[in-house]
């Protein structure tokens, strides 16, 4: 691609795949950035905007925006810690997905049950700087200086992929990597006895990104987007002496709309509640008297 087509637009950056991509795809459509990426190529132009759009492995995002080579990024917070680029970048939203544990884990019929125990053992791990830095400061509560200085310090391998093999394969004694549902970890014989950090997707920006104006709409809208899928309408009529009762189980997120019905003993009121509490509020109106209670979904908001 002809690099000036670069020229004055913001540079935002895509996970190129895993288990972030599809989740930012639809996040951008939500927001009404529209593009088309044409095959093998991994940069786009949005249409409607001046942004273009780089496709990057997610592990070299918060890098990428930290040292200024991209505007914005959505990216993981493990990723933006193992980069060690959190000084260097502003952190906009977390995004509600991708959430994940980061975690020491070692065989369930092994001997180890404390991560102590590891202190001086074998590590596996894709994630060097992280886990060093956490067993270091492990070490140094653990072992005594002069066995640290022997050398006698935990040991952390670096792989780029299938850590959680590791430990069957006689080449670490723990492992730390990255665990959503936990699956994966049990399948391999493996159970967690520490966690060192939890992570989800988040937007990120560099500190002197060259469009701020359109960092802000775009942050507004994806916002936006992130409230729609969290919340739904919550539509229903109540009797005035009830309406006091009614507000304090749907406050809205920052107050309820209330209107006046033909008969003046009733009113209307419509707030946004969470989606996943929606079933148990709608009991709590009609308890207390609620009727013609109506759910609305919402394609985008702001909020």
């Amino acid at each position: 691609m002809d690099p000036s087509l670069l020229r004055d637009r913001l540079l935002f950056a895509i996970p190129k795949k895993g288990r972030l991509h599809e989740k930012c795809i639809s996040l951008l459509q939500g927001a009404d950035i529209i593009f088309h990426r044409h095959n093998r190529l991994d940069i786009a132009l949005v249409q409607n905007l001046p942004i273009a759009l780089i496709f990057l492995p997610a592990a070299d995002i918060a890098k990428f925006v930290g040292e200024g080579n991209v505007d914005l990024g959505i990216t993981g917070q493990d990723m933006v810690a193992e980069a060690e680029v959190s000084d260097k970048v502003v952190e906009l939203l977390e995004l509600g997905f991708g959430k994940c544990k980061l975690q020491v884990q070692v065989p369930e019929k092994g001997t180890f049950s404390r991560v102590e125990e590891l202190s001086g053992k074998r590590i596996v791990t894709s994630f060097k700087w992280l886990v060093e830095k956490y067993f270091q400061a492990l070490d140094a509560k653990v072992l005594n200086p002069e066995e640290i200085a022997k050398g006698k310090g935990t040991r952390i391998h670096y792989v780029t992929g299938s850590v959680e093999t590791s430990c069957a394969l006689g080449l670490a004694d723990g492992i730390v990597d990255l665990v959503e549902s936990g699956e994966t970890m049990k399948a391999a014989g493996l159970h967690a006895i520490s966690t060192i950090l939890e992570t989800q997707a988040v937007l990120i920006r560099n500190k002197n990104p060259s469009n701020p104006d359109l960092v802000t709409k775009i942050t507004s809208r994806i916002r936006g987007v992130i409230a729609a899928q969290k919340y739904v309408l919550l539509n229903y009529n109540i009797e005035r002496t009830q309406l006091k009762n009614a507000t304090k189980i749907t406050p809205g997120r920052q107050a309820p709309t209330i209107s006046a019905l033909e008969d003046p003993d009733w009113a209307e009121v419509q707030a946004m509640v969470e989606k996943s509490q929606v079933a148990e509020i709608m009991d709590r109106i009609e308890d207390i008297g609620a009727k013609d209670i109506l759910v609305f979904t919402i394609s985008n908001c702001r909020v």
